[in-house]
């Protein structure tokens, strides 16, 4: 018999819900960030908050989780959507710049604290077995929280913020060995055997299959789903990329995260890069929100409350060790002061990845569950302070400039190319719409030195453009978005050459809401269309019929004598004369014309 579907199967998803609804604006209103809220509502609705007083007020029962480890499970795709998007900003050439700190500094902070933080847990009286486990897993730092917090202050592509993401990159590399390692600890005799390092050959297979099918079948299989034109079927088709490559490396030992980040560099050197940022980024803000709220429920206060100086002395102690180590690693390998400084805040507290590693070292029974209990509280506390040390690094970390991936590397070697890293370049024309009219555009811009990238789409027109060696991205550039990704804010110019009106003024009144300031051409239908065009705050519409007008006139002008200077200058005489009459008050909708320029003014 089917199960029969009661409201309260859905109160936690409401609960949620409702948290994210009012957690979010009242945070961003009171100047904090978000993440705080979404961890402090967890610790209110989970078990270990207002459920402890079920049984005193019953009624609490409907404003508590039932299901917290549901929620986990659902929540660690916030994780894996978060590592998806960051690959999108990279390329395998960004990548192996970024080799030495990977496998550098990355390596280097990885074991150094390890080995650092078990030997303080030794010193406290654990098992040299049980210092390591939890060594490991405080060694890790949390990638969920550190990430969104660089980006949101435009530091993750700083020096500080590039050193910061090297190291959390390897640690998601590492999480695979040490849960092997973990294992072949819980077996009791603590020794290595070859059917033990066969272990790790399945996560070598599957990250080799994961980028063997992205390279052969990713671009053919979006560029299918791109010709349909059906916006529910691209979706589809980037859900399956990340879910699919998450489980394939689940299946091969490895954190499905580390298998949607190889996902997404393989998407970065794509024409689709954009439109599935764009598409992604909902997903990833509603599942992270639910990853800290699923933190959150995980915090016993009690422990807090009962062993209030251990709790908070591994907490201190954490980040003294970490920060300490971070920074003096950066700075042997001549990172810099300030980056080193700012690096060692950020990768000092705890992350993500202690409860993975110490949930499977006590089912192993390698680590005391009390014990670690008490560890995954005190790192929990940290995690609490990354926004402020974030805050504190990159106050730091600005005195000392931003070097960006783009610039030359230290070893000589040549920088990756501009369409191949993160952001795009500043200062580039945006062409929209890559048809007849738009290929002229872009050949005159090219003829004339001015870099330009367009966004068409026809998914037909994008490949051809790519074949021709012109960065042209695949995408609907009516929404602001998609103009935002591709470079609006330092853009120099925007030509909109769509032959649809409606999606024509959708562009030229988004691009004109996001800047005012902002040289804005677009291609008009016909005068009506122009005036259309100029009260949404294009700065020059030039009508089809007007122009071949004129263009006419001045072929047969020239072809039976008059003198070709008197041509051109009556033909521009002409075309001034219709671009007053077109972008007077009264040509279409006046009154808000006006509002318009007043507004501009």
């Amino acid at each position: 018999m089917p199960h029969e579907v009661s409201p309260a199967d859905y109160k936690d998803l409401v609960l949620f819900l409702a948290t994210a609804g009012v957690v979010a604006p009242l945070f961003k209103r009171l100047k904090l960030n978000p993440i705080l809220g979404f961890l402090l509502a967890g610790v209110i609705l989970g078990p270990y908050g207002l459920g402890r007083f079920i049984g005193v007020a019953p009624w609490l029962d409907y404003v508590t989780v039932d299901n917290p480890d549901e929620i986990a499970q659902l929540a660690e795709f916030g994780v894996v959507f978060l590592l998806f998007m960051i690959g999108l900003e990279l390329s395998w050439e960004r990548l192996r710049l970024m080799r030495k700190l990977v496998f550098g500094l990355g390596a280097a902070q990885v074991i150094g604290c390890s080995l650092a933080l078990g030997l303080g847990a030794m010193a406290l009286g654990q098992p040299p077995v049980s210092a390591l486990a939890i060594g490991a897993a405080l060694a890790l730092s949390s990638t969920a929280i550190a990430v969104p917090v660089l980006a949101e202050r435009r530091r993750l592509h700083s020096e500080g913020g590039r050193a910061t993401f090297s190291v959390l990159l390897f640690q998601d590399l590492a999480v695979a060995p040490i849960l092997i390692t973990l294992t072949i600890l819980g077996q009791g005799d603590g020794t290595f055997a070859m059917k033990d390092l066969l272990a790790l050959v399945p996560a070598a297979l599957g990250l080799g299959g994961i980028v063997l099918v992205g390279r052969l079948a990713l671009r053919p299989m979006l560029k299918s789903v791109a010709k349909a034109k059906s916006e529910e079927m691209f979706m589809a088709a980037c859900l399956l990329v990340i879910i699919g490559a998450g489980m394939v490396s689940a299946l091969s030992g490895l954190s499905m995260a580390l298998g949607a980040f190889v996902a997404g560099v393989l998407l970065a050197e794509t024409e689709y890069r954009h439109e599935v940022e764009v598409k992604i980024e909902p997903f990833k803000g509603l599942l992270l929100s639910l990853f800290f709220v699923s933190l959150g429920i995980r915090l016993d206060l009690s422990l807090l409350v009962a062993e209030p100086v251990v709790i908070l002395g591994i907490a201190l102690g954490l980040l003294a060790i970490k920060a300490g180590l971070v920074f003096s690693l950066g700075w042997t390998m001549k990172l810099g002061v300030k980056a080193s400084a700012e690096a060692a805040l950020i990768l000092a507290a705890g992350g993500e990845f202690a409860f993975v590693i110490l949930d499977n070292a006590m089912g192993a029974q390698v680590v005391p569950r009390d014990v670690g209990q008490a560890v995954l509280v005190s790192a929990t506390l940290t995690m609490f302070l990354i926004p402020a040390l974030a805050a504190l690094g990159a106050r730091l970390g600005r005195k000392g400039g931003a070097a960006r991936i783009s610039e030359t590397p230290p070893d000589g070697g040549q920088p990756a190319a501009p369409d191949r890293v993160g952001p795009e370049p500043s200062g580039q024309v945006l062409v929209i719409g890559y048809g007849r009219v738009g290929k002229l555009v872009g050949d005159m811009l090219g003829r004339h030195d001015l870099a330009w990238i367009a966004v068409e789409r026809d998914a037909r027109l994008v490949e051809q453009g790519r074949r021709n060696g012109h960065r042209i991205y695949y995408g609907d550039a009516s929404r602001l978005e998609l103009l935002e990704r591709c470079g609006l804010a330092t853009a120099r110019a925007v030509v909109v050459t769509m032959d649809a009106p409606e999606a024509a003024e959708a562009v030229v009144a988004a691009a004109r809401g996001a800047r005012p300031d902002l040289a804005i051409v677009a291609r008009a239908r016909d005068a009506r269309h122009a005036a259309r065009l100029y009260e949404l705050g294009a700065t020059d519409a030039v009508p089809e019929t007007i122009e071949a007008s004129l263009q006419l006139s001045e072929a047969v002008l020239v072809d039976i004598g008059v003198p070709m200077g008197l041509v051109i200058a009556s033909i521009h005489e002409r075309r001034d004369e219709y671009r007053k009459v077109l972008n007077r008050p009264d040509a279409l909708g006046g009154r808000r014309r006006r509002l318009r320029d007043a507004t501009l003014r």
